[in-house]
């Protein structure tokens, strides 16, 4: 009998366990009981936050590799993204309650960091030969590759082949170089009336990050998720044309 598929990973829950749940921990875990009012027992402060943080998509990492023998790009994105923010929330705030000056600059260049990095990695990815794209978007996981390589070659459209995928990388990376700077302009926009010295500052800091996780899922994660859609569309018009196969043969049953 034939080896059983392996358990395809849920892309939701992928965005959920190394993106949502450690933005939401670190929001809610980070803040230093010897300045709230009221303390709770999940204050346990920015370090601590952030250890909880990073533990999450670490621990889930580890286990997807030990069950598929991959590496997880989402576990390794997350786990970045916390480390930076919480290495960020250490280095701005003051034992006395005050944030240091520029945090917007500082919260905006981190939050860009990543896509942009991203960005570049799919463009130099362009010339290694193997596309970023078909570990984010065009993967075995999503599409029955093998099928649609083999009825590329049954027809000699290579070269139509690789254009398609060629076309669709450079998109790919045109929106993490859009997200990037969307991310930057709307820290330094939550920012602009922010006073590093005011009492409480800290706490002020942390709501206006949390507020800008939220908005930017709305302001920026939406519009990049109809990029996707409209990149996902172009492979399926793309494939279809080339292979003669339909929709239901190019993607694999969820």
């Amino acid at each position: 009998m034939p080896d059983a598929k392996p358990k395809q990973e849920h892309p939701l829950a992928n965005i959920l366990i190394n993106v949502v749940i450690p933005s939401v921990v670190l929001e809610v875990l980070s803040k230093d009981p010897t300045l709230q009012k009221v303390p709770r027992p999940w204050h346990i402060g920015p370090l601590w936050g952030m250890i909880v943080a990073i533990a999450i998509p670490l621990g889930y990492g580890i286990w997807y590799f030990i069950q598929s023998k991959k590496f997880n790009v989402f576990s390794a994105l997350g786990l970045v993204g916390v480390a930076l923010s919480g290495l960020i929330a250490l280095y701005l705030w003051n034992a006395d309650g005050t944030v240091k000056p520029n945090a917007g600059l500082y919260v905006g260049t981190s939050e860009a960091l990543i896509p942009l990095i991203l960005g570049l990695a799919i463009l130099w990815s362009q010339r290694s030969g193997t596309p970023l794209i078909r570990v984010f978007l065009y993967n075995d996981s999503i599409f029955d590759i093998p099928k649609i390589e083999r009825a590329v070659s049954d027809r000699s459209e290579e070269v139509g082949y690789g254009s398609l995928l060629t076309s669709s990388n450079l998109l790919f990376a045109c929106s993490f170089f859009l997200s990037a700077v969307m991310n930057l302009a709307m820290a330094l926009w939550f920012f602009r009336a922010f006073d590093e010295a005011a009492t409480g500052a800290r706490e002020t800091y942390s709501g206006i990050v949390g507020t800008m996780r939220w908005a930017g899922f709305l302001a920026i994660g939406l519009p990049l998720m109809g990029i996707l859609i409209m990149i996902l569309m172009k492979l399926l018009k793309g494939l279809k044309q080339l292979t003669g196969l339909k929709d239901d043969e190019l993607l694999l049953p969820r």
